[in-house]
């Protein structure tokens, strides 16, 4: 197996993951939403002193009021002020096949967001939320020269966890690799954990505060080795579309203009992630109205809304799409969160879907999974 199969990026599944909702810091209480801490104090004659540096603690706390989670059409991921006009960096696959986004900030308070850039082939995506205008971002590390062992941490919502935060070093530099349909090149290589949701979060140094990249894939969900893309490698782009946002989006899934098949779905994933979303909003009559005539055959809706009753939200990882001569293949790995009389576990499976027509609609025809170990 090549290690570009063992990568995978960070964008939850539609439904993303559970989400807790923890109760706003009372630290923010009578302070604007992503204020900029003071970095410099006046003496009694008032000159300005040099600023103290900043605690690891304080770090963390200036870093998650400018660190949101954002929720598309096909997921969750997180993402970062990094203007003053309101934008945030984030993800493509974070917002692939999204105009607009649920954003949503450490103190709960949900905005909607417009995609006004998006890459084709680089993993970086701009969200323009206007109601942040003004608003303080991170700062930029943008002439910043890693070293294999710099200290780093690593914020945004993994599993819908939302504001965490893991510490790491950089633990490698350079690395390149595929992930269809992106190219990372020169990537910093991470020891910090992120998983499913990290995409788009910030990579900050841990004793300056400043934005080193965005994280955005992991070897596997176990090896604990992230990558993160340099800002220095994104930032003149994002810059671009904050300055002239996209008119028309691209279909980055697909890798051309926005277009779908007349039925709502723009290729086969769709109907995968539709088949997932209605699962974990309870939706059993519409997850079961997505599959073919031959799989309803074999199993009746009572059965088959029985066999989920006990299972929670489920994430998804990347869809994959292999088109064939009759239909597509589409495959993905989830994890489940699964309720036993023991308690609730968490397990991962590879899922593989036969995804076709059926009478003029797009249906999914066959499906196996098995477990990850």
């Amino acid at each position: 197996m090549s290690a570009a199969a063992c990568l995978i990026i960070l964008g939850s599944g539609t439904a993303g993951a559970y989400l807790i909702h923890q109760s706003a810091e009372s630290s923010l209480d009578g302070q604007p939403l992503l204020a900029a801490a003071k970095t410099s104090a006046q003496d009694d004659k008032g000159a300005v002193k040099a600023a103290a540096p900043k605690t690891r603690k304080a770090i963390i706390e200036d870093s998650q009021k400018r660190v949101v989670t954002i929720e598309s059409g096909d997921g969750l991921g997180s993402g970062f002020l990094y203007n003053k006009q309101g934008d945030l960096l984030t993800n493509a696959h974070v917002v692939s096949g999204s105009r607009e986004v649920t954003v949503r900030t450490l103190n709960h308070k949900e905005y909607k967001g417009q995609v006004i850039g998006i890459g084709t082939e680089t993993d970086v995506a701009v969200v323009r939320v206007p109601e942040l205008k003004e608003l303080e971002p991170l700062p930029l590390a943008e002439g910043y020269k890693a070293e294999a062992g710099d200290e780093i941490l690593a914020l945004g919502s993994p599993l819908g966890l939302e504001n965490t935060v893991t510490t790491g070093i950089i633990s490698g530099l350079n690395r390149s690799f595929d992930i269809d349909p992106y190219t990372y090149s020169n990537l910093y290589q991470i020891s910090a954990p992120i998983t499913h949701g990290n995409s788009g979060g910030p990579l900050v140094n841990a004793e300056t505060g400043e934005v080193l990249g965005i994280n955005s894939a992991a070897a596997t969900e176990e090896s604990g080795i992230g990558f993160s893309i340099p800002i220095s490698s994104i930032i003149a782009q994002a810059r671009e579309w904050s300055a002239q946002p996209m008119s028309k989006l691209p279909d980055v899934s697909a890798g051309g203009e926005d277009d779908d098949g007349g039925d709502g779905y723009a290729d086969e994933r769709d109907i995968v992630a539709y088949f997932y979303e209605s699962l974990n909003t309870g939706d059993y009559v519409s997850a079961y109205s997505l599959l073919g005539s031959e799989w309803q055959g074999k199993i009746s809706y009572e059965d088959f809304r029985s066999g989920y009753l006990k299972t929670g939200y489920i994430t998804l990882g990347t869809l994959s799409l292999k088109k064939l001569e009759d239909g597509a293949q589409v495959t993905v790995d989830i994890t489940a969160e699964e309720r036993k009389d023991s308690g609730t576990v968490y397990q991962s499976y590879s899922m593989n879907y036969s995804v076709g027509y059926e009478n003029g609609e797009l249906k999914i025809l066959h499906g196996k999974g098995e477990k990850i170990k």
